[in-house]
This record gives C-alpha cells, sequence and structure tokens, in this order.
C-alpha cells in the first residue's frame, strides 16, 4: 500500500484540482454521465431487460431470442414492441421488464399522432426526428459515442504526438530541423478537403474517420513534448545517465517523460474537447459517421432543417454545450493543478 502513496507534489496538485470546485463538480458531473451512457442499452432500448415466465428467464438486452423461443412463427429475432409477440409472452405467464426509454437510437416510433418530427410528448420525452425516432434516446447514446471517439483519439493522437516531440527535442540538430520542416508541410495540408474527397470514396465509419483524424491531430501534443525534452536533455541528471551508459531510450522514459508529461496532462482535457467538436462538426455538414448512426451532430443538422421543431435543434445544442463546457472546466482545473505557482504558494501558505 505505501507504493500507492502519492508524493507531497502530486497531494498538492490533487488539492489545488479539488480547490477548483467549479472543475470539481464538473468532473464529477461528466464521470456520472458517462458512465450513466455506457449502460445506454439498459436505459434506452426497445427491448425488455428481463423477461419472467414460467417457461423461464431471458435477457434480451444481452441476447437475441428468435420470435420461436416465445411461440411465435419465424426463426427471426422478436419484436418485442409487437402486440402479438407481447400476446404470446402473457400467454406464459411471463413479465417483461422495460428500460426508462423504451426505444433504442434507431426504433421508428410508428404510432405518432401526427407526421415526424413530433413534440415532445409522455412516451418521447424530447420529441421525434424527422424519421420518427426518439430524440432523448440519440442522444443518449450519440453522448456515448462522441465521448468514446474522442477518447480514442485523444490517447491515439497523445502517444504519437509525445513520441515524435520527444525524438524531436531529445536528439536535436539536424533530426529537429527535418521534423519541424515536415510538420510545417503536414499541417500545412486542407483537412476538411482531404474528409470531403475520402467521403466521396469511401463510407467513413468510426474507425476509418478515427484515422483520418489521427493523421493530422497528432501534431497538437508535439512542440510541447518538443520543448520540455530540448529543455530537460542539458540537465545535469540527462547528462550523468548518459556517461553511466544508460541507453537513449531509457532516458527518455525513465528520466525525462515523467516532466514532459505535466505539460501533456494539462493539454489533454482540451485535446479531448477539440476531438468531440470536430467529430460533431463533421457530422453536422455530412462528412461524419455513416447516416443513421446516433450522432449530436446529425441532430444539430436535423434542427438546422427543421426549423419548426425547435425541439430538435434546442436538445442538441444544450447536450453539446453542457458536454463542452464541463470539459473545459476540467481542464482549466488541472491547468490550476500543474501550475507551478499554485504549489509554491502552497508550500509557502503551508509553512
Amino acid at each position: 500500500m505505501r507504493g500507492m502513496t502519492l508524493s507531497p507534489l502530486n497531494q498538492r496538485r490533487v488539492v489545488n484540482f479539488k480547490a477548483n470546485r467549479r472543475g470539481w463538480v464538473s468532473l464529477w458531473l461528466f464521470t456520472i454521465l458517462f458512465v450513466l451512457s455506457l449502460f445506454a442499452e439498459f436505459i434506452a432500448n426497445d427491448k425488455p431487460i428481463l423477461i419472467l415466465s414460467d417457461e423461464g428467464t431471458y435477457w434480451p438486452v444481452l441476447i437475441s431470442y428468435p420470435e420461436t423461443a416465445f411461440g411465435g412463427d419465424f426463426e427471426t429475432e422478436a419484436d418485442y414492441r409487437d402486440p402479438f409477440v407481447a400476446e404470446l409472452i402473457a400467454d406464459k405467464n411471463g413479465t417483461m421488464i422495460w428500460p426508462l426509454i423504451r426505444f433504442h437510437y434507431d426504433t421508428i416510433n410508428y404510432d405518432l399522432d401526427g407526421p415526424a418530427p413530433s413534440p415532445p410528448t409522455a412516451e418521447n420525452w424530447l420529441g421525434t426526428d424527422d424519421q420518427g425516432r426518439d430524440v432523448m434516446a440519440r442522444i443518449i447514446y450519440g453522448f456515448r459515442l462522441s465521448v468514446l471517439f474522442g477518447l480514442v483519439l485523444t490517447i491515439l493522437s497523445s502517444v504519437v504526438g509525445i513520441a515524435a516531440g520527444a525524438v524531436q527535442g531529445y536528439f536535436g540538430g539536424l533530426t529537429d530541423l527535418l521534423f519541424q520542416r515536415f510538420i510545417e508541410i503536414w499541417t500545412s495540408i486542407p483537412q476538411l478537403y482531404i474528409l470531403i474527397i475520402l467521403a466521396a470514396v469511401i463510407e467513413p465509419s468510426f474507425w476509418i474517420l478515427l484515422g483520418i483524424l489521427l493523421l493530422f491531430s497528432w501534431v497538437s501534443l508535439v512542440g510541447v513534448v518538443r520543448a520540455e525534452f530540448l529543455r530537460a536533455r542539458n540537465l545535469d541528471y540527462v547528462r550523468a545517465a548518459q556517461a553511466l551508459g544508460v541507453g537513449n531510450p531509457t532516458i527518455m522514459l525513465r528520466h525525462m517523460l515523467p516532466n514532459a508529461m505535466v505539460a501533456t496532462l494539462t493539454f489533454m482535457p482540451f485535446i479531448l474537447n477539440g476531438s468531440i467538436a470536430t467529430l460533431t462538426s463533421l457530422d453536422f455538414l455530412g462528412f461524419g459517421l455513416p447516416p443513421g448512426s446516433p450522432s449530436l451532430g446529425e441532430l444539430l443538422a436535423q434542427g438546422k432543417s427543421n426549423l419548426h421543431a425547435p425541439w430538435l435543434g434546442f436538445s442538441a445544442f444544450f447536450v453539446v454545450a453542457i458536454m463542452l463546457s464541463l470539459l473545459i472546466f476540467v481542464g482549466e482545473a488541472v491547468r490550476d493543478a500543474f501550475d507551478p505557482r499554485k504549489s509554491m504558494a502552497a508550500d509557502g501558505g503551508g509553512a
């Protein structure tokens, strides 16, 4: 347990982070929302969570059952919203336990009182979109998809960017010069045009879009890490390790990278924010995820196209605004936590 104890410096950083009440509360709110979205299938789904009957227990939310399992005629998966299937289950003294929202993100409500998009009702809390799909369900799944996409893109781009910046800063000289010229040329490539061209050739999927954005997003941390390594490579402990014959990879990973991670961690919440905003923007423009995906940007585009249905635009706007605002507040708190001036002030106050 002693190995898990935080160092005094990290303890002060945690105290500084918690001292920023807005960032601390935002972290908890964002974490709660994200964890809840991970269980979206148990919150919004067109399948029951559990079916209890005389013939046993069924978990439709986890396992796909054919209609014949309940006495029907078809081998295809049962449609639990169909009154015929519900009657078959009731005949076996079955009880269906439904999620809070009885719609999946792609479920079309055919029992609307009027044309789609329909306004909010007791059944569709935030109304439906122009295809009759429940807006609340699409927001829950879209929130999860956006955050997962942003997290994966942030982690992968950080790994590549940190590695590139470390190589530049540690070796310097011609390596640094050539790498800097390459980055200048690479960043001058119009990212949006590349996406438009590729979207016309292939249908973007989650991973294809992630790979394309990764090609351009990795440069965001290179400058910060490069500067840290350029500063640290001339310090005494690095020169001593080199004199003792320690290999370059060991020096970079064990001795220099921890110092560079301070600046990196400060920027990561803002990189995550930018990754989510990029995906939302691409979906809004029609160059993002495939049609039908639970996308907040696509919902914003529907709100723009259906001004007579303000619940579409307002719902998507407030979700995106709250999500990005929480991340910005968390990023500000992380920045304060790693601010050396605050740590020095804390030391002076403690003394």
